[in-house]
């Protein structure tokens, strides 16, 4: 097959509206040594993007850069001595940058194989959510029976969040618009308005003992209740930010206190424990471990999936060049799921 030498990228070239994004043609680039060049089929729009639309997301690279946090694609080309069997194969990899392109170069060691018979686009829902919300159970040391409230659960992770926990066993208990609880009703979950002044006594009168667990995305003002739905022995998983896109303050200062307030409650004698979740744990100092782990984590939710316990939840799909489009709708959350971009 015949390969464009040109490729396709969006380009952020600083604090912008959606409209501001770029698109940009290059030459095509050329693995090095252990590297692969993937053909992007799908990749998806996630909170980390639309942080770092903001200059939001700790440890974004300066502007300008290449958005896209994970990708499904096929090899096309491998490196000096590479494996040439991979040529061909469909993979996935969590690239944190640089997914929001026709192809992107990858290390091989960052690549997991993805069943040729599963649409791209719905893979894509479950790579780096997948992985997320695989984490945050194992983490959160639950048994089937337990009850679990789940904030966001219309949201990317929070779609496959809720579906494994069902498939574990567990009560699942969610907050989203009331437009979205329908949806979440399909899913097994028992639903609820996230904008209730009364969540928390809503929450009480579905589990008056209090959760075993929260998963929360958002880490706003809300936090301290979800920290107080607890039941005994429960434990709160902060697993993003998304308050800090509605404010002024500096996210540092946010996120430091955000971390300062998880380590007291952790000193309190009451037996219950709270934590921030970081995807990239041990990246940096254990990556022989991060990457058999993510591999492993990846692999599984591909293959329930492919099973069908968990159903892909797709909000919308836009070619890449209609990104700006996409990043437009996705900040709306008017439909639960992933948006993906099919270059």
């Amino acid at each position: 097959m015949a390969t464009d030498p040109m490729i396709t990228e969006v380009v952020l070239p600083g604090v912008v509206e959606p409209d501001g994004l770029q698109l940009h043609r290059r030459a095509m680039p050329v693995p090095d040594r252990r590297q692969a060049l993937v053909e992007v089929e799908a990749t998806g729009i996630s909170y980390a993007e639309q942080s770092m639309r903001r200059n939001l997301y700790p440890g974004q690279p300066k502007f300008p850069f290449v958005p896209g946090y994970d990708l499904v694609g096929t090899v096309r080309s491998v490196g000096p001595d590479g494996d040439d069997s991979l040529i061909g194969t469909r993979v996935a990899a969590v690239t944190k940058t640089g997914a929001w392109a026709s192809h992107l170069v990858v290390d091989v060691d960052d690549l997991t194989p993805v069943p040729a018979d599963l649409d791209p686009a719905e893979a894509e829902t479950v790579v780096v959510n997948g992985v997320t919300a695989r984490q945050l159970l194992r983490g959160a040391d639950l048994r089937a029976g337990q009850t679990i409230l789940v904030h966001g659960a219309n949201g990317g992770v929070g779609t496959v969040l809720v579906q494994l926990g069902r498939h574990l066993g567990l009560r699942v208990i969610g907050t989203a618009a009331a437009k979205h609880h329908d949806a979440l009703r399909e899913l097994g979950v028992e639903p609820l308005d996230y904008r209730d002044p009364d969540l928390a006594v809503r929450v009480r009168e579905l589990s008056p003992g209090g959760v075993d667990a929260v998963f929360d995305p958002v880490a706003g003002p809300g936090v301290r209740t979800s920290y107080d739905l607890l039941a005994p022995g429960g434990k709160l998983v902060v697993y993003g930010n998304a308050s800090a896109l509605g404010s002024a303050t500096s996210i540092v200062w946010v996120f430091v206190k955000l971390l300062a307030r998880l380590y007291t409650w952790n000193a309190l004698p009451n037996g219950h424990r709270a934590g921030f979740y970081n995807f990239w744990a041990g990246r940096l100092t254990r990556p022989t471990a991060f990457r058999r782990r993510l591999r492993t984590d990846l692999r599984t939710v591909l293959d329930l999936l492919r099973q069908g316990v968990i159903v892909p939840q797709i909000a919308a799909r836009y070619p890449l060049t209609e990104v700006s489009a996409a990043m437009v709708f996705a900040e709306t959350r008017s439909r639960a799921g992933k948006v993906v971009l099919e270059p």
